[in-house]
């Protein structure tokens, strides 16, 4: 997990075999692009791709395991590192940036003085936003190296086809992309997979995310043909889990609803105000057993994987605890199940809680609570559902603890119940998403409706929600069932006179594909 980010000279490894010949064109004219927009060949391409969560939704960011893969969609940022007085302002750095779709992406240019940092408004959702924050992540990290670095003048060209706001997680692609091209562009040879990850989490969250985590993983350690496995506690940590070989062989089908939820634009009543909720959950449910919260790498400092912990650490508790602390050699499964258990006992208000209540209950004033949760990542609610969101984290933790089981199970090929097991708890992911985490839409809930009507195994959203995608588990000889099914009864319904290409676009079957390269 700790080895370098791969350079390649080709790109046969990076994708599909039925990919490459488009592949191949989409890179020469990003060169050619290149060369016409400043007159020079680009030093290198960094290269980052978007993912497709199979399962572990929302639950990144309470430190609990994930099952990503990446996509073959991603993004290609190509640099030129600029010597001498070649488009020098004195002792600033200068950043020329062009995008090869300039009427969606308009170029930019900015300057960073020697000791300072790229200018980002968070308020303005700017393409640009995304490279200056991984721009930042990489130059923090070069200066506790180099307190004098001078980060070195940089024309770059972006080419992306990670849907902007599907649920692929097109921002962390950028960001990892970026944060990788700024480090080579500053002579920091090799760079680190975990050290990647680790500044990319960080950086997106200066445009305005919570981010989990689990994004910038999948973009950064994915191996071509594996599913990845992601755990946050007690460190990141990832590791390839290779797919059973079944004839015919596991498919995955993603589907774009075309509701575009951009969680960057949304966030504060939706993304943020989940991390807020699953956050508040773990310390009132600690408050109520006389637990010590410590800190951890949750977005606010707290998760819910925190309070596992410490309920499972052995440690005293409090004088009046609701129950006694559980036992440290208790199972990873056994304790799952009890704290979700625990959930419905102490966290018993369905329709939620006020800001007025949590703060009671946390013996803190509603200003003190506002400025420790809701300050650096403002929320809109006047609930908070902390139970349902606790509740959905711990029987999620265990669907993906249920579903790596069956992945690893000895001689799979000879388990005809394999793929509909897998499916049943793709499904039942799902029906937490609508109705405990309520983050789906009645867009997706038709997509998965549709898609096991025609002869998914499971189907469910994938990335934030509220929109975005689908991603279902399909029979190999059902594919194109399902596909002609969507076409029929959501494309051109919502549609009539949707394209072909569009349609080309909107559903595509999925093979796991390779994490960053250069």
């Amino acid at each position: 997990m700790d080895e370098p980010v791969p350079v390649t000279q080709s790109i046969e490894s990076l994708y599909p075999d039925a990919n490459i010949p488009a592949q191949q064109e989409r890179w020469q004219n990003l060169i050619a692009h290149f060369k016409e927009k400043y007159g020079r060949k680009p030093t290198f391409v960094a290269r980052s791709p978007g993912r497709v969560n199979l399962i572990g939704e929302h639950v990144d960011y309470s430190l609990y395991e994930v099952l990503p893969m990446a996509t073959a969609a991603d993004v290609l940022i190509a640099v030129a590192v600029t010597e001498g007085n070649e488009d020098s302002k004195g002792d600033v750095a200068v950043i020329l940036m062009h995008n090869v779709n300039p009427h969606k992406h308009q170029g930019s240019e900015f300057t960073v003085p020697p000791k300072g940092l790229a200018e980002i408004d968070a308020t303005k959702h700017e393409w640009t936003n995304y490279f200056k924050a991984g721009f930042n992540g990489a130059v923090v990290l070069l200066r506790k190296e180099d307190p004098n670095l001078s980060p070195r003048n940089m024309k770059i060209l972006v080419d992306g086809n990670v849907p902007a706001g599907g649920g692929l997680s097109s921002s962390a692609a950028f960001v990892c992309a970026s944060t990788l091209a700024v480090l080579r562009a500053n002579e920091r040879q090799p760079v680190k997979k975990k050290e990647l990850v680790e500044l990319a989490i960080v950086s997106e969250r200066a445009v305005g995310v919570n981010s989990g985590g689990m994004d910038q993983s999948a973009s950064v350690f994915s191996l071509k043909g594996d599913a990845l496995s992601v755990l946050f506690s007690p460190e990141l940590h990832a590791e390839p889990i290779p797919f059973p070989k079944l004839e015919p062989p596991i498919t995955f089908m993603v589907a774009q609803s075309f509701v575009t939820s951009d969680k960057h634009v949304t966030a504060p009543r939706c993304y943020n105000l989940r991390v807020v909720e699953c956050t508040l959950a773990a310390e009132m449910m600690a408050r109520k057993l006389g637990l010590e919260l410590h800190e951890d790498s949750g977005p606010l400092g707290r998760s819910l994987r925190g309070l596992q912990h410490a309920y499972y650490s052995g440690g005293e508790s409090g004088e009046n605890p609701l129950v006694s602390l559980g036992d440290p050699s208790t199972s990873y499964k056994k304790q799952l199940e009890t704290m979700l258990a625990l959930v419905s006992e102490i966290l018993e208000k369905e329709d939620g809680y006020t800001r007025e209540e949590i703060a009671t209950a946390l013996s803190i004033s509603v200003t003190a609570l506002e400025e420790k949760y809701m300050t650096n990542f403002p929320v809109n609610a006047i609930r908070f559902k902390l139970g349902k969101r606790a509740q959905h984290v711990f029987s999620e933790a265990l669907r993906v603890l249920a579903f790596k089981e069956l992945l690893q199970v000895p001689d799979s090929t000879n388990r005809p119940d394999l793929l509909p097991s897998l499916g049943t708890l793709m499904n039942e992911t799902q029906k937490s998403c609508r109705e405990v985490y309520e983050c789906s839409c009645p867009e997706i809930d038709q997509l998965c409706t549709i898609a096991r009507s025609a002869g998914s195994y499971g189907s469910r959203l994938t990335g934030a929600g509220w929109g975005g995608c689908t991603v279902h588990l399909v029979p190999k000889n059902k594919v194109d069932d399902v596909r002609k099914a969507w076409i029929e009864k959501y494309y051109r319904v919502r549609e009539p006179d949707i394209s072909k290409a569009k349609l080309q676009e909107a559903v595509v079957v999925s093979e796991p594909g390779q994490g960053s390269v250069m």
